[in-house]
């Protein structure tokens, strides 16, 4: 049997994606120099620069951007086997700050749970909200993105394939079933 690859995003949708993503960003947030974002590894942290240079250009502010690395904080560490932890880089309190994380894809919820229990370790944020680039729905923890690029509905079986060139060389969304 052989696998299907479907294109979702191009490299231009990604960018006008995350445009629109960033616009959302800066109308949810009372003030702007309070916003901070945090990505989550591995293709979160891009996602994030991404969003704070879109955020600069729209607006004019240098956004704070951190690194998140929730290794330790999972649920399912005997299902996912050994990895070597990224380095967590947050290099400010986040008390009294807009935190958005920033991921590539929300699935089962997990890793932002994990994510909201490693945030506790670097202050108490005025509020913590969520941004993906995509949303492929199954959740089984009763969390839910503030901002979405792409809604997509996915077979349990499917994966969503997010490539991004800091890290992949290259742009793109791919959805890959039977």
């Amino acid at each position: 049997m052989s696998t299907k690859v479907v294109e979702i995003l191009s490299a231009e949708e990604i960018r006008r994606t995350l445009t629109r993503v960033a616009s959302q960003i800066i109308e949810k947030t009372r003030d702007l120099s309070q916003l901070v974002l945090l990505g989550i590894y591995t293709r979160g942290v891009p996602l994030a620069n991404l969003l704070a240079r879109q955020i600069e250009i729209l607006e004019g502010i240098d956004v704070a951007v951190g690194a998140l690395d929730i290794t330790f904080y999972r649920d399912d560490l005997d299902k996912i086997g050994l990895r070597t932890p990224a380095k967590t880089e947050i290099p400010f309190d986040l008390t009294g700050k807009t935190v958005v994380l920033v991921d590539d894809v929300i699935f089962k919820g997990r890793t932002i749970r994990a994510a909201l229990n490693a945030v506790n370790e670097y202050g108490r944020p005025e509020v913590i909200r969520l941004a993906v680039l995509v949303d492929r729905g199954h959740r089984e923890v009763p969390i839910h993105p503030d901002f979405v690029g792409k809604k997509l509905p996915t077979a349990k079986e499917e994966i969503v394939k997010v490539y991004l060139q800091d890290v992949d060389e290259r742009d793109g969304v791919e959805l890959i079933g039977n």
